[in-house]
């Protein structure tokens, strides 16, 4: 078990510690300090932890053998509202999150390609990190972008739709999330035929898997 979580830990923090500093890094770009006066545009994971989110969560679903890993950080705090071009800037600070994760993806499949130069045991150790850094890091950019406020995805199309649909979109930020994980984990206990977190995270994110293995040379 401790060997299993080894193979985790890294790729986790570094999934959400990214995603959350991107966002930050991204948001004083264009004009709102607010995470960068706070100390969450950082690389050190403890600034961005959220206690269930980071550890129990995540900690819960690899003790029950579940089928996936997930979990999240603490947001980055954004006023959008000091944003130089709130509504068009609120779009790539949002997106900022998603292509951090596609990216250490992509990256993480290429250093795939050092695993054969190392030993046995500790290409096997990397080779692990690699692949779950694949796995968590695609899912999490997956389920970012689902195009639900508070979600990454939902912030993106609040900023690209037209009035008529962004306002009442935006309207659901405060339950968005609690909409999704009803959807993704509730509704198939009660509807065992809806695998929703299938058709929504896990296929999606097998095909794009697939894409980044491929342009890498993996595939």
């Amino acid at each position: 078990m401790l060997y299993l979580a080894s193979t985790w830990v890294i790729p986790v923090l570094l999934a959400i510690t990214l995603h959350e500093a991107a966002h930050g890094y991204v948001a004083h770009h264009f004009g709102d300090s607010t995470a960068w006066d706070l100390g969450r545009v950082s690389l050190n994971p403890l600034r961005h932890v959220d206690l269930f989110g980071t550890l129990l969560l995540p900690g819960v679903l690899l003790l029950t053998h579940a089928p996936f890993l997930f979990g999240y950080a603490k947001a980055v705090p954004v006023k959008f509202s000091q944003l130089r071009n709130p509504r068009r800037d609120m779009v790539w600070v949002a997106a900022a999150g998603p292509a951090m994760n596609l990216a250490l993806a992509t990256v993480a499949a290429l250093l795939v390609h050092t695993v054969d130069f190392l030993p046995a045991a500790p290409g096997a150790w990397l080779l692990r990190n690699l692949i779950n850094a694949i796995n968590i890091n695609v899912i999490l950019a997956v389920f970012n972008l689902l195009p639900i406020p508070p979600l990454d995805g939902g912030r993106v199309a609040v900023g690209i739709l037209p009035d008529a649909l962004a306002a009442p979109l935006a309207r659901l930020t405060p339950y968005g999330i609690w909409i999704v994980l009803g959807a993704l984990f509730l509704l198939p206990m009660l509807v065992p035929r809806a695998d929703v977190f299938d058709q929504v995270i896990a296929r999606p994110a097998r095909l794009l898997t697939e894409a980044i293995l491929h342009l890498t040379g993996n595939g």
